[in-house]
């Protein structure tokens, strides 16, 4: 709808344009969220609740609920702000900024803006009514001292933290709670009569009764002791309630799915493209138990035809249902060592979606015709029923294509004209791939290793092969081509973004590289194609590790956004994710909007529009970085309890991470980290340089610096902290810098 005056618009006959959307999701629709931001934009004045249905000639009780909450939820997305006067009023952009509170446990705090801007700081005073995870509408309120911009909190919009995981303590006549979770620098005052049966140190639950406020700390009861000690796999259990990760299926969600079987029904295999026959398989780890993609390749007269079918979890998960409200409040799986809580329930994730073997199953299926040069030419989409035809890991896949295993070969001899043709195609897209300057970063990976009693035996690297690069680069293309397919027909929809780096983290790089003797093309801006360059240069490096977790800090983390940023890391425009909706909401979202294309229908008639997919993206960010802060709270626990015993001994290692209070350093073979504080060092005053990432010693010359090889011994190690302490043995260079020449007078 376009304003053309003030004057010449009645918001009581105006057609809202999305208006279909609206009825397709509630059985008494009200005016869309677009409708109602022009409403307060058009008053030019703010509004109360009342003058708004008035605009509108909303009169029924159901219709006003309704209206109600959802000015709430757009009160809490910072689409509009409630103000002092009980009127709504837009949000300026410019001037106030929304999004998710980022705690540290020094007490200060950062706002990660939803519009994908830089973070602001938030000081600790800024931080005392808040709690990390909340969401807040801030302003700015200047720049700091290392040129930050700072944020004065205007409102909370949202609190997401209400019980919180910690050690009790009595002291001084107060009892109180210290979170586990370090992003919570705040106490919890336990309330009189609130303690239960809990005793001193013991590890309990505390629900937060009152949030912070400027004037005092959060107030809450004990609900739930846990236990004296870190029993095994308690540390999980902590996890799961410090992060507040939903591990319980609701009761509705249960009753729901109780006509679920084993088998699909005949029934949904109907109206579907029959591959039964064709010999898709999967190619996963060794102990997957979920398979969501399924791959197959055939040779054509201009290149290859590549099937990439995808488990149709869409089909399963109806938009609204109990199973849907769920998988989008979790909006991933969870993978903890040796424990999974999965996104839907078991018949699903391991049953009726998951590609297991010779079982008919439904699926989505993304068709890719490449050319001899890797480049797809055309792609489609089509539903079908699949079978698949062998269930094959990664390590068996390389032996066959890889090392020539001729007896696994045989055991696969059906299968292996098209599993070459497959290893073919990758060779072939390996090298467009380069061409187009999609970064390879060769991180590592580890595995924890459990003995008796969920007791850590080893620590082991994981290998990455040729079959999961293979797989990889064929789910990175059917993603592609999702969103290539969506953009085409401008549906709403969540995309895998990932911006390049800033200027600021661009210039410490290039002091930081430069300090090494290396350097950085694209000037400015440089474009992926010039990291893979350098990536390539320092392969044969000693600290290539270290020097690629540089360059992965320079860039923006990944979220999830309707908005067309491209993906750097990957050197593509558009990105979205398609091929894992058993563990992925995001991905389910893909496969609604792809199928309510190939029905035919019009955008907008799809149940969601743009804002729901801003809203959407954040939640799905949020969530997916609180699962990756719960899986890397655990492996600290667990590996500083590898640690205890080890006290006293010395192992090599490198400097993985330098700060301003000493330098962090990773063990050879061990893959521990811990810390050498700056006290333990030489007698000397130590200046911190962050660009170059190095301690230089202000009499001693001597410095330590990312990638340096030491030897240092494990001092202590502390299981509530979760921190490991070295002292420094032995510094060895790894590359000596190369000389500078002395320039002539």
């Amino acid at each position: 709808m376009t304003l053309k005056s003030k004057k010449d618009v009645d918001f009581k006959s105006t057609n809202d344009p999305y208006a279909q959307r609206e009825a397709e999701k509630y059985e008494n629709p009200i005016p869309s969220r677009e409708l109602i931001l022009q409403l307060i934009e058009h008053a030019g004045k703010p509004l109360r609740r009342e003058e708004i249905a008035e605009a509108f000639s909303l009169e029924d009780e159901d219709q006003l609920e309704a209206l109600r909450r959802r000015l709430r939820a757009m009160e809490r997305d910072g689409q509009l702000l409630f103000n002092r006067g009980k009127k709504y009023c837009l949000v300026n952009n410019e001037d106030l900024i929304a999004g998710r509170v980022i705690g540290h446990a020094d007490g200060f705090g950062f706002l990660k803006p939803d519009d994908g801007s830089d973070d602001l700081f938030l000081s600790p005073r800024e931080m005392n009514p808040l709690l990390h995870n909340d969401r807040a509408l801030v302003r700015i309120a200047g720049i700091d001292k290392k040129g930050r911009r700072e944020g004065a909190v205007v409102e909370v919009l949202q609190r997401n933290t209400h019980q919180i995981v910690g050690r009790l303590y009595k002291e001084n006549g107060f009892t109180y709670v210290v979170p586990d979770n370090k992003n919570i620098a705040q106490t919890v005052l336990i309330q009189k009569g609130g303690i239960g049966k809990a005793k001193q140190g013991q590890i309990v639950v505390a629900e937060v009764t009152e949030q912070p406020t400027q004037l005092h700390q959060p107030i809450g009861r004990i609900i739930e002791v846990m236990g004296e000690h870190m029993a095994p796999g308690m540390e999980i259990d902590m996890a799961i309630r410090s992060y507040n990760l939903p591990n319980h299926w609701p009761d509705e969600l249960l009753e729901e799915i109780k006509p679920l079987k084993n088998e699909v029904p005949e029934s949904a295999k109907q109206n579907r493209v029959d591959l039964r026959q064709t010999p898709l398989v999967t190619i996963d780890g060794e102990d997957a138990r979920d398979f969501d993609d399924a791959v197959y390749c055939q040779k054509t007269p201009k290149g290859w035809k590549l099937l990439v079918a995808i488990a149709d979890v869409s089909h399963y998960v109806q938009i609204n249902s109990e199973l849907d409200k769920e998988a989008q409040k979790r909006s991933t799986s969870v993978y903890f060592p040796e424990r999974v809580i999965p996104m839907l329930p078991e018949i699903l994730s391991n049953g009726l979606c998951s590609l297991n073997p010779q079982v008919d199953r439904l699926c989505m299926v993304c068709e890719l015709l490449i050319n001899e040069q890797g480049l797809v030419t055309r792609s489609r989409f089509f539903d079908a029923v699949m079978s698949s035809h062998a269930r094959l890991t990664y390590t068996e896949v390389a032996k066959m294509l890889v090392e020539g295993d001729k007896s696994l070969a045989e055991q696969y001899n059906a299968l292996m004209p098209h599993l070459q043709e497959l290893y073919a195609l990758y060779k072939v897209m390996r090298v467009s791939r380069e061409k187009r300057g999609a970064m390879d970063f060769d991180t590592q990976e580890t595995r924890i290793i459990f003995g008796p009693e969920r007791k850590i035996e080893k620590i082991v690297p994981v290998v990455r092969n040729d079959a999961h690069k293979l797989i990889e680069e064929f789910m990175i293309t059917a993603n592609m081509a999702a969103a290539r397919f969506l953009n085409n027909k401008k549906m709403p929809k969540l995309l895998r973004i990932h911006d390049g780096p800033s200027a600021d983290k661009l210039l410490n790089l290039k002091t930081f590289l430069g300090e090494l003797g290396l350097s950085l093309g694209g000037g400015a801006k440089p474009t992926p194609l010039d990291y893979m360059y350098l990536i390539e240069s320092i392969k044969d490096r000693p600290d290539a590790h270290l020097i690629q977790t540089v360059l992965l800090r320079s860039m923006s983390q990944a979220v999830y956004s309707p908005e067309l940023k491209g993906h750097f890391g990957l050197a593509l425009e558009a990105y979205a994710h398609f091929t894992s909706p058993i563990r992925r909401y995001p991905d389910l979202l893909v496969h609604r909007a792809i199928r309510h294309c190939l029905q035919g229908k019009s955008v907008e008639s799809f149940f969601y529009g743009l804002p729901d997919m801003v809203v959407l993206g954040e939640q799905c960010s949020a969530n997916e970085r609180r699962a990756d802060e719960a899986t890397r709270d655990v492996v600290s626990w667990l590996k500083c309890e590898y640690m205890m015993d080890k006290v006293g001994e010395e192992f090599p290692g490198i400097i993985s991470a330098v700060t301003s209070f000493g330098f962090f350093v990773e063990l050879d073979e061990i893959y521990v980290e811990g810390l050498v504080h700056i006290s333990n060092l030489a007698q000397d005053y130590f200046h911190f340089d962050a660009t170059s990432h190095q301690l230089r010693g202000e009499r001693t010359g001597v410095n330590y610096r990312l990638g340096d090889s030491v030897i240092v011994r494990v001092a202590r190690v502390d299981l509530d902290e979760k921190k490991i302490d070295f002292e420094l043995t032995k510094k060895q260079d790894v590359m000596k810098k190369p000389k500078k020449r002395r320039r002539k007078k």
